[in-house]
């Protein structure tokens, strides 16, 4: 005889229960069999720290509730962006895409995301870089922002006979220009200034440089209409950043032909006097030196400029649970895991409040000035389905002027390439 129940035998079980208790009588469903499956693809995993909180969120998120059960599948990073691309002609996409926010207009562009349904009032506390918005409408958010600073040693500005730049009061680009000479002059340094040039493989050229053009008044592409870069990336403010630019290597400031291994522990080993970094190497410059300071950028002639945005959380078009999907990235945002998060990272978490639960970025914290750096020197990088092809011929060009090439020929090259790229795309839905 055999002692498995039915699902009818667990019902009746239920029900006979319920009115022993004077509950009304309701069909017994496990809470297992009720969750809804939520395919979500992610890009960190080969981040073990990153991932271990991604886990925890979706593994609390599972328990929480009935309705859905998020399924995680990673991918290494170099290899995300294909995947989804793939995914996207195969008609396979997840429910649940990780997206790099500068990506996200071209995915929406695309086909590939919608428009999430979570009110924007219910991320006005978060920073400007943490929030993927097109065309009016909120497709993705993300639980940290990343941006950059110009690293010293309280050392090496006194011994210079420095000014210690403030948010308030950044170098301009007198100060910085002479902070530079006088690193050279001293001999102590290989090098005045390390710009990370080996780093040319990924995104590094768009979003470390384009803060610095944006500072000389120059971008990639006008940003009123988004149809043309003609007076943008080739305009007097672009023109002198380039000019500017070149001259940091022609001058023996930086080095062109950087080695990887003099990115990584260089400035550990003092080859440099000032590193732009990315927040998320700050706290290995933390370990280097005990007296490393975070300087906020230089303010060129237009405002001092960062780069802001993060990988970010939203929905596939072709998803049919969209309403899984916003509960899910609702839930993740909660300030308990964008601390950890940033914690486990060393990333710049999304709100203040959560900042205040960290252990970097709290008042007083190591890493507190970079949460600052972002909010109020932050700039996202041209919200535009044209920024992926903007990005690879931005960095071209930057690499060939580095190396000698003319500037003016360079931009007006840039500018016929991307503005080509347009025109075939039909002005990428920009009126």
């Amino acid at each position: 005889m055999s002692h498995r129940f039915s699902t009818n035998s667990i019902g009746n079980v239920a029900r006979i229960v319920a009115a022993s208790l004077g509950l009304a009588a309701v069909p017994f469903v496990s809470s297992a069999m009720a969750q809804t499956s939520l395919s979500m693809w992610y890009h960190g995993s080969g981040n073990q720290a990153e991932s271990a909180v991604v886990n925890q969120i979706i593994d609390d998120f599972n328990k929480s509730q009935s309705d859905w059960a998020v399924k995680l599948q990673s991918f290494p990073t170099g290899a995300y962006n294909d995947a989804v691309v793939a995914g996207a002609l195969a008609g396979s996409l997840p429910d649940i895409l990780d997206v790099d926010g500068p990506n996200m207009p071209n995915w929406a562009w695309a086909g590939y995301m919608q428009p999430l349904s979570i009110d924007q009032d219910a991320v006005k506390n978060f920073l400007p870089g943490t929030k993927g918005i097109w065309d009016g409408k909120l497709y993705s958010v993300g639980l940290f922002d990343a941006t950059i600073s110009l690293v010293s040693r309280k050392s090496i500005l006194d011994q210079l006979g420095l000014r210690l730049p403030t948010l308030d009061k950044p170098w301009t680009k007198d100060e910085f220009m002479a902070a530079l000479k006088a690193a050279k002059t001293s001999g102590k340094y290989s090098f005045a200034l390390d710009l990370a040039t080996q780093n040319n493989s990924g995104g590094w050229y768009a979003y470390g440089y384009t803060p610095l053009l944006w500072s000389f008044g120059g971008d990639l592409v006008d940003r009123k209409t988004y149809l043309t870069a003609e007076g943008a990336l080739n305009g007097e403010g672009a023109m002198a950043f380039g000019d500017w630019f070149q001259g940091l290597f022609k001058d023996g400031y930086a080095e062109a032909d950087q080695a990887q291994a003099d990115r990584e522990a260089g400035f550990a080993k003092g080859r440099y006097a000032f590193s732009w970094q990315g927040s998320g190497t700050a706290l290995r410059a933390l370990e280097a030196f005990n007296d490393t300071v975070f300087l906020p950028a230089p303010d060129f002639g237009h405002g001092a400029k960062v780069g802001a945005g993060s990988w970010q959380f939203g929905a596939s078009k072709s998803s049919k649970h969209p309403d899984g999907v916003a509960a899910f990235i609702k839930f993740a945002l909660q300030d308990k895991y964008l601390a950890a998060f940033s914690d486990a990272t060393g990333l710049i978490p999304a709100t203040p409040s959560a900042a205040a639960q960290t252990k970097n970025f709290r008042e007083g914290g190591p890493l507190a000035q970079f949460f600052e750096f972002s909010n109020r020197q932050g700039m996202v990088r041209p919200i535009t389905p044209g920024f992926a092809v903007q990005a690879v011929v931005f960095r071209k060009a930057m690499g060939d002027i580095a190396h000698g090439a003319n500037v003016a020929d360079t931009l007006d090259a840039a500018v016929d390439e991307i503005n080509a790229d347009i025109e075939r795309n039909r002005g990428y839905g920009h009126k």
